[in-house]
């Protein structure tokens, strides 16, 4: 492999993932070739200017199915965006700017910011930032950077229903 595609990180279809700048270590993201944003779980978000900008403060469960760790996050506000999720719907979003890190690579991407309690992901990794830095491999999971959850029971391919 040579070229861009030899600098670029091979990922699965879920990642663990950092945002360094909204002092999130780590959370778990669907790697989404269907979605052209990314978006991350927010709760509780409030418009405010300081100093001159617009920024947005929220509040974020990283952990899914956990909503009692909560992560109270700050940024500067980039965008408001009208967003047509997968079924159809439509829906207002505040976007942001912040550092994305899987592994060893750090990059700038854009974030809707909206409530994910429903959805399996708390944060979906759109084209848009996969754009020039990551490749896809939907068949495999983490492999962006060490695994870093408690392994629960492996299951084999006959005990899936």
């Amino acid at each position: 492999m040579t070229g861009k595609a030899a600098k670029r990180l091979w990922v699965g279809w879920r990642e663990w993932i950092a945002l360094p700048a909204l002092g999130i270590d780590r959370i778990k993201a669907k790697v989404d070739t269907g979605a052209a944003t990314s978006a991350l779980h927010a709760i509780h978000l409030h418009r405010f200017r300081e100093g001159g900008r617009d920024r947005v403060v929220f509040q974020v469960h990283p952990i899914q199915r956990d909503a009692h760790t909560t992560r109270d996050c700050v940024a500067d506000l980039l965008d408001e965006r009208v967003v047509t999720s997968s079924t159809g719907h439509r829906e207002r979003r505040l976007v942001i700017r912040t550092p994305l890190q899987i592994g060893d690579q750090r990059w700038n991407i854009e974030l809707t910011l909206t409530n994910r309690d429903s959805m399996g992901f708390r944060m979906l990794i759109g084209r848009r930032a996969m754009r020039g830095h990551l490749l896809v491999d939907p068949s495999r999971s983490y492999l962006g950077g060490i695994e870093q959850h408690t392994p629960g029971p492996r299951r084999s391919p006959t005990s899936r229903k």
